[in-house]
């Protein structure tokens, strides 16, 4: 089946900076750590440190993004190589935050220790993705194998360029959006916590609990946000005064089952804890990493329409208030650096939504889309698409920060998915292609269907505000991800398998289309 190649437009970059070279990452990212390249001690009196050289990432080109047009045979074998590289990039980031003193000691330590071993196992699992694909006739890209190589960068490199966040400041962020969080956030107290005091449940230099962020700079007072100012694209609402006006509600309560994992069957189908964080899922209650269509399509759901077994899940939100969970030391958890009291949300409010210019069609059985990024952070914000609010302040909407809400507000995560599908494939290589937002007049271009859209919103009535006191944030609240995203707010994303019913999806597209407001 033909794969649709196009470049998908950017969600978030209303005026982003161009994403350096140095972000073109994948399989991998950039890994925040401060260390002293040599520290002697000149007399008894007086001790200096030198730190001229700091290694502030690891760069490594983003082979998964970069697989467009990979045989349907060749997929499963591909994912879970992808999944693969995700590991090796953890590991490279766990060996990187506990050597700080043979850092200290070694200027070479991070080249020969670190980067070095990395580039012989990626060069091992890149040469396997490139024997699967051309293994049932494929074509792999002629660059894979140059992929290996990851790079350490000083902290005082060029390194910040893509992660700006676009003139972020207008909503409250920092100056030069991610930038900000690179100067404040981790060079300065983000990972260099780990190393003095992030590992041992403190806020010793904002590592978190779990040593791996959140810090004080993720987070912003919800009332410094400037109302309306986050000029989000016009592509992520799909819908408007015009067009297919109607919507369908679908309730599947807020995960009451405690239905968890750290799994992800779309984009690591097969791989056991190739999410690295844990999910919360409603609906279809059948969701690993092993399940099969056919599994998804015969389980149970939480939904009150028993026609919607569709597949609803994002990263959890924790508490880094000390709370020991039962995956404290499980992969996932603890063992991923996701640490504290997991919460689950108090509202979850599935809507689908019309499109502004034209009817919408019916979505194929089996959809997949991912919207947002978890590797943002790292990835740079080409598929970024957060929003963190308040209730009562919902036209303030923070992007790479969480919200601080005052007292009798509560936190709110909102997903706009995209709502435009190529016609043909429920799923593309890399997960993205398939399926795109509107454009800027609310059409679906290069001859992709309007869809209708999923806006996921959920509550969060149960956070304590973290309070933020010398730099230092105490009682910390953050999504599960990647140990090397370092908790950012800027990696939320939202995962959506579509297993309507053929009868209960078609009373959706005529709602919507008759402009009625169906559940």
């Amino acid at each position: 089946m033909g794969r649709n190649t196009r470049k998908r437009r950017t969600p978030m970059a209303t005026k982003a900076i161009a994403a350096s070279a140095a972000l073109a990452l994948g399989g991998g990212g950039l890994i925040w750590a401060n260390f002293y390249a040599s520290a002697h001690e000149e007399n008894s009196a007086n001790q200096t440190k030198s730190a001229g050289a700091q290694v502030a990432t690891i760069q490594c080109p983003d082979v998964g993004q970069s697989l467009t047009d990979v045989p349907d045979g060749a997929r499963q074998g591909v994912d879970k190589e992808l999944a693969n590289l995700d590991k090796q990039i953890s590991e490279a980031y766990t060996r990187l935050a506990s050597t700080r003193q043979a850092q200290a000691g070694d200027s070479g330590f991070v080249n020969n220790a670190i980067l070095g071993p990395l580039k012989s196992k990626r060069t091992a699992v890149i040469d396997r993705i490139g024997i699967n694909i051309k293994r049932v006739g494929g074509q792999a890209p002629d660059n894979l194998a140059e992929m290996a190589e990851c790079q350490g960068m000083a902290a005082d490199a060029n390194t910040n360029d893509g992660q700006a966040g676009g003139d972020q400041n207008q909503d409250g962020q920092n100056q030069d959006g991610q930038d900000g969080q690179n100067q404040d956030g981790q060079n300065q107290d983000g990972q260099d916590g780990q190393d003095q005091g992030g590992q041992d449940q403190g806020q010793g230099g904002n590592g978190g609990q779990g040593g791996n962020g959140p810090a004080a700079a993720d987070f912003v007072n919800i009332e410094d946000v400037q109302p309306n100012s986050r000029n989000l694209p016009n592509g992520l609402a799909a819908n408007g005064d015009g067009g297919s006006t109607g919507t369908f509600t679908t309730n599947c309560g807020t995960n009451e089952n405690g239905n968890r994992n750290s799994d992800n069957v779309i984009a690591a189908p097969g791989v056991s804890n190739g999410a690295q964080h844990m999910h919360d899922y409603v609906g279809n209650q059948n969701n690993n990493a092993f399940a099969s269509d056919e599994d998804l399509a015969n389980g149970q759901t939480s939904c009150q329409n028993q026609g919607d077994k569709s597949t609803y899940f994002w990263p959890v939100l924790r508490i880094q208030d000390g709370t020991q969970e039962a995956d404290q030391g499980q992969p996932g958890g603890g063992q991923d650096g996701n640490v504290g009291k997991i919460v689950a949300p108090s509202q979850a409010e599935l809507k689908f939504v019309g499109n502004r210019t034209s009817d919408v069609v019916a979505m194929p059985e089996a959809l997949r889309i991912i919207t947002g990024d978890a590797k943002s952070f790292t990835n740079g914000l080409n598929n970024a698409n957060t929003s963190w609010s308040c209730t009562g302040f919902e036209d303030r909407q923070a992007t790479d920060k969480y919200p601080i809400c005052p007292e009798g507000s509560s936190i709110v995560r909102t997903s706009n998915f995209q709502s435009c599908w190529d016609g043909q494939n429920t799923d593309s290589a890399n997960h993205r292609t398939h399926v795109d937002f509107v454009e800027a007049d609310g059409s679906c271009s290069n001859g992709f269907q309007a869809i209708p859209q999923l806006q996921v919103k959920l509550v969060y009535d149960n956070i304590p505000a973290p309070q933020i006191n010398n730099g230092q944030v105490q009682g910390a609240f953050a999504v599960d991800s990647f140990p090397e995203q370092l908790h950012k707010p800027i990696t939320d994303h939202n995962d959506f398998i579509n297993f309507f019913d053929e009868n209960t999806m078609n009373e959706m597209v005529q709602c919507i289309n008759n402009g009625e407001n169906c559940q």
